[in-house]
């Protein structure tokens, strides 16, 4: 199984040497092949903070496969993953591979990536399939697609399922097929947008409306700002939180939002949030029940 450090260094050695980007999609896929699979990730690093972050009652292996928070072990030494590795779930997977050659791809699913037609070129059944070109492929069911993976172009393909998995034949499983808009150069690639005004560097002390942008895209992304919230004040809990980001997601973790900082930030996918009503609770009640569950917050609502 290859490091992060590995994948690195042979996509930035496939770009110097000017690899068209299917043959940098194909090999950077294949190179995280043994990586983990975890619900509602997109390539951030396998910690276990960040699988419990991303723990879901009906996804148990995000906490049972990680021997700290199944209670085997107090470190991720001797892990399989401790090398350090990225986790993705099947659409975070395809997500992160085009993202290395500058594909975005819209939508949060499986279902949502395949309805965005801003992202193909071209699309239909399996069978209609170019099989010379690397594509997303998937499998519906009804009006959802329910996996996506890569076909790689020479009748193999790569698939976060139970971790990232290679396969030299293409399984019957797959009922479509999309080829992403700007993979190849001679399909068109949609119309650049336009950059936004550069964003300042921050760092701990700053204040502003920068800050507190900045703040608001971390609580929607999952991290923690304590009480604090988004109050424009870059203080320790800000700063804590941008570390944790950046190590989530591979960056130099110094606690700075630079430019790189800020592009991953707009990038990254916003964290689904449930709302539970308890009607009749008590404060003391409701304090007690949010202390369980990290990030909850108390909202009362007052009878009309």
């Amino acid at each position: 199984m290859n490091s992060t450090e590995y994948v690195s260094t042979l996509l930035e050695s496939l770009i110097q040497k000017g690899t068209p980007k299917p043959d940098i999609v194909r090999s950077i896929s294949t190179a995280c092949v043994g990586w983990p699979y975890v619900f509602g990730a997109w390539g951030e690093i396998c910690t276990p903070a960040g699988r419990k972050r991303r723990y879901r009652d009906d996804h148990p292996t995000i906490k049972t496969a990680c021997q700290v928070l199944n209670g085997k072990a107090g470190s991720c030494d001797g892990c399989k993953w401790n090398l350090p590795v990225r986790m993705y779930d099947c659409r975070g997977f395809t997500d992160w591979c085009l993202k290395q050659v500058g594909i975005d791809l819209q939508g949060e699913g499986a279902t949502s990536q395949w309805n965005s037609n801003k992202n193909w070129v071209l699309k239909g059944k399996i069978s209609e399939m170019p099989r010379d070109r690397v594509c997303c492929v998937f499998v519906q069911k009804g009006e959802k697609m329910l996996h996506t993976g890569l076909y790689l172009g020479d009748g193999s393909t790569c698939e976060c399922s139970s971790g990232v998995q290679y396969f030299k034949t293409m399984e019957s499983k797959w009922t479509h097929y999309a080829v992403p808009a700007g993979l190849y150069d001679d399909t068109p690639t949609p119309a650049p947008t336009p950059s936004p005004d550069k964003k300042p560097t921050l760092r701990r002390g700053d204040t502003g409306d920068y800050v507190k942008l900045a703040q608001a895209e971390l609580i929607q992304r999952g991290y923690d700002l304590g009480n604090y919230g988004a109050d424009g004040k870059f203080g320790a809990k800000t700063e804590a939180a941008v570390k944790q980001f950046q190590q989530d997601w591979g960056l130099t973790v110094d606690g700075i939002i630079g430019q790189k900082t800020w592009e991953m930030l707009d990038s990254t996918p916003v964290a689904v949030k449930y709302y539970v009503i308890i009607p009749h609770l008590s404060l003391k009640d409701a304090e007690a029940l949010a202390a369980l569950y990290q990030g909850t917050q108390i909202i009362k609502e007052d009878d009309a």
